[in-house]
């Protein structure tokens, strides 16, 4: 559990501290208070680019008439030992992001064995008819959750794959052939860790579809998953990881033209598509209004915290505007679920009174001026 959290000149806080509480934590105010900004803080404490998907470079607090943002900072302090995490970045408009686990250097990756994210914002209550890239972003991070090796494997990919592609475009651009060694050696560890991304993402969908199919008793609408991708699909059908592998390493050779001539990467893992089937409806999600659409996710959200909720590194759930396209009787399920899990929660919302039922349970803080003040 985090008991602190300090932010420093991270968007529009200088300096703030907030200690959520054990349980729920409600933070209500005025729109531009700086409710999100908090969130997407300790979103920042796990691998990757933060709930907003911003870079370092964007986080910083501006001054009126300062170009690049300031060197940031968010740490946190977890559990009775008092855990000690930080992340941020020591220059202006730094682009390289440090972290820190009790004062020592870490990897983003390791960040994981200490805390878990998991966060829904507005952003997704059109998942599913919103870009395919972004899908892929959400369901990795409940792969993250269950498996903190996936995050290592999904990063490690992404690099060799904007290696391969720089050594390709610039091939292209001197109209020559790129060193055909160079190529090999990158395909093979692409198509190593793009197995590894393609078998955790399988292996973690029939997990998180048995845990949907066992909450028959909840208000939110339960959604049959699959994922559209061809080395996902060989996992399915029992393929290893060196089976994958070497299916890989032959599409990316195949492929080296036609992505030297786009400038895109336009075959592996990273083209993976989630779908999802509303199935009392027995339509596509994609077709779903917003408030199906969030109903859906926060289904997933659930079913993925209650298979977690007894790990040792517990997830902490993150909502931002979880109010928002939600009728009175789903908002009243939502907050009697996240009880019932005993996790720890951060959620936003402009009005106090859209969170009255927690009244007297959760801990409320009021956000205004770039600070917190408790109720």
């Amino acid at each position: 559990m985090i008991t602190s959290v300090t932010l420093t000149d991270f968007r529009s806080y200088e300096t703030a501290r907030l200690e959520p509480g054990a349980g729920i934590t409600v933070l209500h105010g005025p729109n531009g208070a700086g409710k999100t900004n908090v969130l997407e803080a300790l979103s920042f404490l796990t691998p990757g680019k933060g709930l907003r998907g911003a870079g370092t470079a964007e986080v910083g607090r501006r001054e009126p008439g300062e170009a690049a943002g300031r060197a940031w900072a968010v740490a946190a302090v977890l559990g009775d030992d008092e855990r000690r995490l930080g992340t941020g970045i020591q220059a202006p408009g730094g682009a390289r992001r440090i972290v820190r686990i009790d004062g020592e250097p870490a990897q983003p990756g390791d960040l994981l064995d200490h805390i878990r994210p998991i966060w829904a914002t507005p952003d997704q209550d059109r998942l599913f008819s919103d870009s395919r890239a972004e899908r892929l972003k959400f369901f990795d991070r409940l792969v993250f959750a269950a498996r903190p090796s996936h995050a290592h494997a999904v990063a490690a990919y992404e690099k060799a794959l904007r290696e391969r592609l720089r050594l390709l475009s610039d091939a292209a651009d001197r109209d020559g052939v790129a060193d055909p060694m160079w190529l090999d050696a990158l395909e093979a560890r692409l198509a190593e860790h793009g197995a590894s991304a393609a078998i955790n993402r399988f292996e973690a969908l029939a997990e998180l579809q048995a845990a949907i199919d066992a909450r028959t008793a909840t208000a939110f609408p339960q959604g049959d998953l699959s994922l559209a991708g061809e080395a996902e699909a060989r996992a399915a059908d029992g393929a290893g990881q060196d089976d994958i592998s070497g299916f890989l390493v032959e599409g990316f050779q195949r492929a080296r033209g036609r992505d030297g001539a786009t400038g895109r990467s336009l075959f592996g893992p990273h083209r993976t598509d989630l779908t999802a089937l509303h199935r009392e409806k027995g339509r596509s999600a994609s077709e779903g209004s917003s408030g199906e659409q969030k109903a859906l996710v926060l289904n997933l959200i659930l079913a993925q915290l209650s298979r977690l909720a007894d790990d040792e590194s517990r997830p902490i759930l993150l909502l931002d505007e979880a109010p928002a396209h939600l009728d009175d009787r789903r908002r009243a399920a939502l907050f009697d679920e996240i009880q019932a899990l005993g996790l720890q929660a951060v959620m936003t919302g402009t009005e106090r009174g859209l969170f009255a039922a927690l009244e007297g349970q959760a801990t409320f803080v009021r956000v205004s001026g770039g600070g917190f003040d408790p109720a």
